[in-house]
């Protein structure tokens, strides 16, 4: 029997992850599977893998053909390196105690360039979680400082309507005062004639 390992969709639109998967050549995409042997999950960074190492070990040394990203996918995770070094066993290059401190010192170097993603990954984010709060911070502070304008302008509006208001009820006062003056003039003019009289009695 031919076999293959491909991956499986899973998951929902928009974010998918996949099953790494032993299954015949000829049967379909999702069809059945002889072995399911991991899952992938690309919407990490980097991507996250759960693969059991040893089965895909068995199925690598055995024949089984990878599809091209299952491929990168057991090349990333050491499957290839340690069926290299298990073949320089075989020929007496080296024991496998040798062998396993290879692939020891192989495995730490490539979690130090995972933690160094990783690292890198939460830096941007965090550097853009602070972009985005002096964003916000910048546009509160417009808006805050609008209103305060807007405040200010009905203020000075309403103390100018108010110094109209008062200049117009000081213009009003002396025209109301005006009659009063008038009334009492006739008061003067009544009493001329009284001396007027007396005028002849001295004659």
């Amino acid at each position: 029997m031919a076999t293959k390992i491909r991956l499986q969709r899973g998951g929902r639109k928009g974010y998918a992850f996949y099953g790494i998967v032993i299954a015949d050549v000829r049967a379909p995409r999702d069809g059945k599977f002889t072995e399911k042997i991991g899952t992938y999950n690309p919407n990490t960074n980097p991507a996250t893998v759960d693969l059991n190492f040893d089965r895909a070990l068995y199925w690598v040394e055995t024949g089984a053909q990878p599809t091209d990203t299952v491929r990168n996918i057991l090349k990333s995770e050491g499957v290839y390196m340690m069926k290299h070094l298990r073949g320089g066993v075989k020929k007496g290059a080296f024991d496998e105690a040798t062998a396993q401190k290879k692939f020891d010192a192989w495995k730490e170097n490539k979690l130090k360039g995972f933690e160094a993603i990783r690292e890198k990954d939460a830096k941007t984010k965090k550097d853009a979680e602070k972009a985005e709060l002096e964003a916000e911070k910048k546009m509160n502070e417009a808006i805050a400082k609008k209103v305060a304008d807007k405040k200010a302008a009905e203020a000075v509006e309403k103390a100018e309507a108010e110094a109209a208001k008062h200049a117009e009820e000081t213009e009003q006062q002396p025209e109301e005062a005006a009659p009063v003056a008038e009334a009492e003039a006739p008061v003067a003019e009544v009493e001329t004639p009284a001396a007027e009289t007396e005028t002849p009695a001295e004659a």
